[in-house]
């Protein structure tokens, strides 16, 4: 069954990188991953993973799903979706088939869905991770 928010369909237990952690190099992996801290390189992740507010991520992200609420310096490339929540500021290229994008939040940069359609507009209701 498919459901539009990427963490209602995650399986399993999440990896969490706390807030003060800081990681550079490449980071591989497999599963849900929920990223505070900082990163400086790249990562190919089999699943989804969550950019929460406040995290800093410089690099490319590969994954299959991704959600950004913090500060992302790099190129995006999702298999799937992207959802981009209102405290994200990105400066680099979102790539997905689908890519949801909340009131105030801040692209610099190009956004390419890769299945046709035009980005979906979103008001977060959530409450920021």
């Amino acid at each position: 069954m498919f459901k539009r928010r990427i963490l209602d369909s995650a399986d399993g237990a999440a990896t969490y990188i706390s807030p003060t952690t800081k990681i550079i190099g490449r980071l591989i992996g497999k599963g849900n991953y929920v990223f505070c801290g900082e990163l400086e390189g790249e990562c190919d992740i089999d699943g989804p993973i969550t950019l929460a507010a406040g995290s800093k991520w410089k690099g490319t992200l590969r994954a299959s799903d991704v959600i950004i609420a913090g500060r992302m310096e790099g190129d995006v490339i999702a298999k799937h979706r992207i959802e981009v929540s209102e405290t994200a500021h990105v400066t680099g290229a979102l790539a997905g088939r689908s890519i949801a994008v909340a009131e105030g939040a801040v692209i610099e940069g190009d956004i390419k869905v890769t299945n046709g359609t035009s980005p979906q507009e979103f008001k977060e209701k959530r409450q920021p991770l």
